[in-house]
């Protein structure tokens, strides 16, 4: 006994180091490679990537968009992730074959007594010996149990529509991205175009303002109408002023999402890009049957609710009998057993008789689950047809609103002219050209913020349709057969969707 209780305490302080060990504070050594974990990221991020030219186009910057966007890598990473479970959850339908050794140490030996099994009375024989006090023993062991392969067979299902969901969510993410591609390029295009001009016109307004300071302190003028001269040129400023800003951040935005260094300058070839496409030529009835057909957030709640299906089946099987079967050889050196290698079939029926309490419970809440998702799907039905008229809404007027800001650009370019006229023949004030530059940039901006708002409700649009922006894998096309094929999508009317790969196998329900 003292042995024992000697043993015991000894394994205890052991545990308890053990455990001190595993929740010590790991102590961070000062100057720890920080630099170099953020040298290796920058190296990380530009791997790859192609450098950029002097210029570029939409077409360009999408497709560079969605070839080294860092957030659609990990979508695309997600996808190929959820694929791989799909065989490794596949594994858990075959039978198990298990294989173990070990080893027996015994201090002493395993001795025994036994009784008269009539009248009870102790055994006059000494005690015997059963066990060798060291033996080694293994065993290979082939076993397969019909519940686990049911519930393993939807678990595969399972896992197939949740890969098929993350291919839906990485075309949304594609689709997405390109929208705001689309409406950066033209943001970040209008504030290259508009710069120059910008500062032209404020180094003109500083002009005016210090004449008009000028003539009020030689007082060669009103001086109210010298203060209101100021004060117009200075709103004029500010105007120009609040212009900059708003577009200084342009470039950066475009920078992100095609991966490039948000320093390196290059000219964006906004005036020579088509504009988009008219969407409006296809009949309603034909958009509503392709948005059903291919939208990615629709496809996405129909997998969920086959997924809620499957789940239901699982949780109606756990509850059913449980059937295993297994074979297996055995060996042991046991030198006091007569036959040291054998051989075990055996078949084993279990069941859980409370089990029957629960079953009514756990069917009910399965076919709540997958009402549930099937009326998530159906608001996704109605939600999906109402933003197929939203769209083409937007669409028809971010048109029109284009029309409008190039009509007034027009206008507002030969005001200007006139007035720069005007003002060499003496025949008008600097106030008047400053007014008429500002005024013309506005509308020029406004212009270009059209043009990206066209440009994102027609993407939206798209996106809305189920139309990806390209049809093969980014990954296994060049940077230039992938310009060439968004460039072919952005201008045709209705491109024609990649159709969806269709699921591997169906569950009931």
């Amino acid at each position: 006994m003292t042995r024992l209780l000697t043993r015991i305490a000894a394994a205890s302080l052991l545990a308890m180091s053990l455990s001190a060990c595993d929740h010590m504070m790991p102590a961070v050594p000062a100057g720890a490679p920080l630099d170099e974990v953020i040298d290796e990221d920058r190296q990380a991020v530009q791997k790859g990537v192609e450098p950029l030219g002097e210029t570029l186009g939409l077409d360009q910057a999408i497709a560079r968009a969605l070839k080294y966007n860092l957030d659609r890598r990990a979508k695309l990473m997600e996808e190929a992730l959820a694929a791989r479970q799909v065989d490794e959850v596949g594994f858990d339908r075959i039978p198990k074959l298990l294989g173990s050794a070990g080893y027996s140490h015994r201090d002493e030996e395993r001795t025994s007594r036994s009784k008269d099994s009539v009248t009870g009375a102790p055994s006059l024989a000494n005690p015997s010996i059963s066990q060798d006090k060291e033996h080694l023993f293994s065993s290979l062991t082939l076993s397969w149990n019909l519940l686990d392969y049911g519930l393993a067979h939807f678990s595969y299902q399972q896992a197939v529509d949740r890969a098929l969901q993350a291919e839906a969510r990485r075309r949304k993410a594609s689709q997405l991205l390109v929208q705001d591609v689309r409406s950066a390029f033209f943001r970040a295009a209008s504030a290259q175009k508009l710069q120059g001009e910008v500062r032209a016109a404020l180094a003109l307004a500083e002009d005016g303002l210090a004449d008009a300071r000028k003539s009020e302190q030689e007082a060669l003028r009103n001086p109210l109408d010298s203060l209101r001269y100021q004060r117009q040129l200075t709103e004029n400023m500010r105007l120009l002023e609040s212009i900059e800003q708003e577009l200084v951040a342009a470039r950066f935005e475009l920078a992100a999402l095609i991966n490039a260094p948000v320093m390196q300058q290059v000219r964006l070839l906004a005036d020579d890009e088509p504009l988009p496409p008219d969407l409006l030529t296809t009949s309603v009835d034909e958009m509503e049957l392709a948005a059903l057909r291919q939208n990615p957030d629709l496809r996405d709640h129909l997998l969920q609710r086959r997924i809620a299906q499957a789940e239901a089946y699982k949780a109606v099987g756990r509850m059913l009998p449980n059937i295993g079967v297994s074979y297996g050889a055995y060996n042991d050196d046991d030198r006091y057993l007569i036959n040291q290698q054998w051989n075990e079939a055996t078949v084993n029926v279990s069941f859980n008789l409370l089990n029957l309490l629960y079953l009514d419970r756990v069917e009910r809440n399965g076919r709540a689950g997958v009402r549930l998702a099937e009326q998530r799907r159906l608001a996704a039905h109605v939600a999906v047809v109402t933003q197929v008229h939203v769209a083409r809404a937007q669409v028809a007027h971010a048109r029109t609103q284009f029309e409008r800001a190039d009509s007034l650009w027009s206008l507002d370019s030969r005001i200007l002219e006139m007035t720069a006229k005007r003002e060499q023949a003496q025949a008008g004030s600097k106030l008047d050209r400053v007014a008429a530059q500002t005024t013309a940039i506005i509308s020029q901006l406004r212009r270009y913020q059209a043009l990206a708002q066209w440009h994102a409700a027609a993407g939206r649009l798209q996106a809305t349709l189920g139309t990806d922006p390209v049809p093969d894998s980014t990954d296994d096309q060049s940077l230039e057969a992938l310009s060439r094929g968004v460039r072919q999508r952005l201008l045709s009317p209705l491109p024609q969707a990649a159709a969806p790969a269709a699921p591997a196998a169906s569950v009931g329900g």
